[in-house]
């Protein structure tokens, strides 16, 4: 069985995370409640005309699977395979919007042809003219990890050398309202929003897109190498400890040799204490890592998880501002990533160098 490597990743996110080393320039904002992207200049990458009508997610799918190739020294890639929770949330809404305003008459259908869920595959696949396989996940929390599997399947069974694969999702300004009524969004007179000492239920909303050119070649790009990836639907809090010393235990890897573990800490009182019991238990020796709190916490959240594991073990440093606790390791060459959303859709990733 052939193995799957990380030789190229691109990220843009609500933190400056193009044209930089590794977080340098990142802010922990405690004030708002939905974050934005900071954008790229998008004409860099696609021609105005073309931008205009593209919705955001879109255009940042785009900019991030250009940078991931990029990176990869990559010219085409046989599959593109994408994990997206809301799809096109924007256009959705506009679509929706459009037939109320319209009584339901003389409607366009550009906004609807662009707010389906597989529109970013599809437009990256456009781009760069690839006509291979190309498949879009929607699958809550673990749509990214879905795709994930999916090309490490492709990979170990030799139907693929390349794919690109990608986490993508934005905010819409009425879902992010509805959110807010569901209580999946914290309320704005609960600032600041601390993500370690949550007393509130809901999160920081995000949005972003972050895109891996996995390949079955070790490259002199490579970052790291995906040795697992398991989802489990539901899991009770006393199950979890279990449940992620067998995934290590069927990977042959001991607790005490993963030199970091990425959690997906994300201020929800009511479920951050799978992560709690894992930091004060398992892995209370591991140096312990989170990113909700630059990324802010969506669907394919973990695919943000993912970039900034690869780049730690490619860097070998882990920046400040990641870290939950103080312990360190000399090396940084096996890191465990584990999510979950409201206490469903758990995953856990395992790299290595």
């Amino acid at each position: 069985m052939k193995k799957t490597y990380i030789n190229g990743v691109g990220c843009i996110s609500t933190q400056k995370t193009f044209d930089t080393v590794f977080l340098e320039d990142a802010v922990y904002n405690q004030n708002d409640n939905i974050l934005s992207v900071v954008s790229p200049v998008y004409k860099d990458f696609i021609a105005p005309a073309a931008a205009r009508r593209m919705a955001k997610g879109v255009k940042n799918g785009i900019v991030a699977s250009a940078l991931a190739m990029k990176d990869a020294h990559a010219e085409n890639v046989d599959a593109i395979i994408t994990g997206t929770g809301l799809g096109c949330i924007e256009d959705s809404e506009k679509f929706l919007k459009n037939i109320l305003d319209n009584n339901e008459e003389f409607l366009t259908p550009t906004a609807f042809i662009q707010s389906t869920h597989n529109t970013v595959g599809a437009q990256i696949a456009l781009t760069m003219q690839c006509k291979g396989y190309n498949f879009t996940y929607v699958n809550g929390a673990v749509s990214f990890e879905s795709a994930l599997l999916d090309a490490k399947m492709q990979l170990e069974e030799n139907e693929a050398n390349s794919i690109l694969v990608g986490g993508v999702d934005e905010n819409g300004d009425y879902t992010m309202e509805l959110f807010k009524l569901a209580k999946r969004v914290k309320q704005e007179s609960e600032q600041p929003f601390t993500l370690l000492a949550p007393k509130t239920i809901g999160s920081v909303h995000g949005e972003g897109a972050s895109f891996f050119v996995l390949e079955s070649e070790k490259k002199d790009t490579t970052y790291a190498e995906i040795l697992d990836v398991q989802i489990t639907n539901t899991l009770e809090e006393n199950e979890i400890e279990k449940e992620i010393t067998a995934f290590l235990k069927a990977n042959n890897v001991e607790v005490s040799a993963v030199d970091a573990i990425v959690l997906g800490f994300n201020g929800d009182v009511k479920f951050d204490s799978y992560y709690k019991r894992l930091t004060e238990n398992t892995f209370s020796d591991t140096p312990q890592l989170y990113y909700k709190h630059l990324c802010g916490e969506y669907d394919t959240a973990s695919a943000f998880g993912l970039w900034m594991a690869s780049k730690i073990i490619k860097l070998q440093e882990i920046p400040e501002i990641v870290k939950v606790n103080s312990v360190k390791k000399p090396v940084y060459n096996t890191i465990l990533l584990y999510n979950q959303l409201s206490g469903k859709n758990h995953s856990f990733t395992l790299l290595s160098k």
